[in-house]
């Protein structure tokens, strides 16, 4: 009777262990990967095409823009202007070849649309600290 009791007591130890391991169960579990399931929705989640559309053009127009002053600040440029400048223009490259392979493809996950008008974003900010150096 003492090894029944005994065993029963250890299976219960060991299934409180293991219940508690799983983080409390299914729900804990469902719970903890909630914001990781929004986020591989959101990965896989395409635009449409007139929302691809709509959004490389908006960029394309940001980027001439951001040459346009470019062009006006190199007149009077300093060395070191120049070099946040070269900086910049190697950026504009990169995120041109990704828009490039985007609109090659015609398809984008609307995660990557974000990271990308981020990645904009970013460069129209320094643009406008260059500019405020002048």
């Amino acid at each position: 009777m003492r090894k029944i009791i005994l065993i029963g007591l250890m299976l219960g130890l060991l299934a409180s262990f293991g219940y508690a391991q799983m983080g409390g169960g299914m729900m804990g579990s469902q719970e903890g990967t909630k914001g990781h399931k929004q986020e591989m929705k959101e990965q896989k989640e395409m635009m449409t095409p007139e929302k691809l559309n709509e959004s490389m053009r908006e960029m394309l127009l940001q980027m001439s823009d951001m040459m346009r002053k470019m062009s006006g600040m190199t007149e009077h440029a300093s060395s070191t202007q120049m070099k946040m400048m070269s900086q910049m223009m190697m950026d504009m490259y990169k995120q041109m070849e990704e828009m490039s392979g985007v609109m090659h493809e015609g398809t984008a996950s609307k995660h990557k649309m974000k990271t990308m008008q981020g990645q904009m974003m970013h460069m129209q900010q320094r643009m406008s600290e260059m500019e405020g150096t002048k």
